[in-house]
């Protein structure tokens, strides 16, 4: 009897829950499993490597012809700026920079921005004038961007707002707060978790009107994103934009940068074809 008791008590409580715990909750014992461990997993080799990352990176020519199979040359001469984090830096790119790499994509530059930055706007301005200095130095007249989590919303509103759309061809952002995020209300103490907030300053600019803006967005978001509250936060609904969004299964916030079926998804992303804006709408990765 009281195993009974007990069962229905477990089988009540999503009632009790706000909606996006309740989609959690109802997920299997074994994908919320793996999902975690693999989050633990991750962010156990990621502190290792987070000192090698503190460095802001140096620019470098092209890597020299190898063995490894690559890309006829030519094909991904586009510059691509990986953008990482809220307290992050760019060691969370080495396996998706190994990936671009392994691809074909010459030019792959990685930008720190200091945990201290206070302003998405000023760290918006510092990715311009990244950008610009990359394609003066690449010879190139565009570049494509992903960004993770709150680099994502850095590197949007410098699309949106600081006429970045004239360099970005393609951004794809990762598990990135478009619409804003309740979590850990705690953190409202630092000005930028506040400027992620539903309602800020910074997302009322980004859902204004962007007439004529050229920027191709792709947005993965993950139904295990525990940052992301409520969990479509991730998407990009605006009216403005061609955005299209992806639903990625059975992964949390960390692995988005990480997992080898997202990488895929990002190197279709940023294809010539357009590949990404007719792919489909959800990838399941458990």
């Amino acid at each position: 009897m009281e195993a009974v008791r007990l069962l229905r008590i477990l089988k009540s409580l999503p009632l009790f829950l706000p909606a996006w715990t309740q989609r959690i909750w109802t997920l299997s014992s074994s994908t919320l499993l793996r999902a975690t461990a693999l989050e633990l997993a991750i962010l156990t080799g990621h502190v290792l490597l987070y000192p090698s990352g503190i460095a802001q990176e140096r620019p470098a020519p092209p890597p020299p012809d190898d063995d490894s199979p690559r890309l006829p040359a030519g094909t991904h001469d586009r510059p691509v700026v990986l953008l990482h984090g809220f307290i992050d830096n760019r060691s969370v790119f080495v396996l998706l920079r190994r990936t671009l790499a392994r691809h074909g994509r010459r030019h792959l530059t990685s930008l720190n921005y200091s945990p201290l930055t206070c302003d998405i706007r000023a760290a918006a301005r510092l990715l311009g004038a990244h950008v610009e200095e990359l394609c003066e130095r690449t010879g190139q007249q565009q570049v494509d961007i992903v960004g993770h989590s709150l680099g994502g919303l850095i590197a949007r509103y410098y699309v949106q707002c600081q006429g970045g759309d004239a360099r970005v061809r393609t951004l794809v952002t990762l598990g990135t707060p478009h619409g804003g995020t309740r979590v850990i209300p705690a953190m409202n103490a630092h000005p930028i978790v506040r400027q992620m907030r539903p309602g800020s300053d910074v997302l009322a600019e980004l859902g204004g009107p962007a007439p004529g803006c050229d920027t191709r967005f792709v947005s993965f978001w993950s139904d295990l994103d525990h940052l992301m509250v409520p969990l479509e936060t991730a998407c990009i609904e605006h009216p403005d934009l061609l955005a299209h969004n992806v639903r990625v299964s059975g992964i949390g916030h960390l692995a988005l940068p990480v997992h080898p079926a997202v990488a895929s998804g990002i190197r279709q992303a940023i294809d010539d074809d357009g590949a990404a804006i007719n792919a489909a709408d959800s990838a399941s990765v458990a």
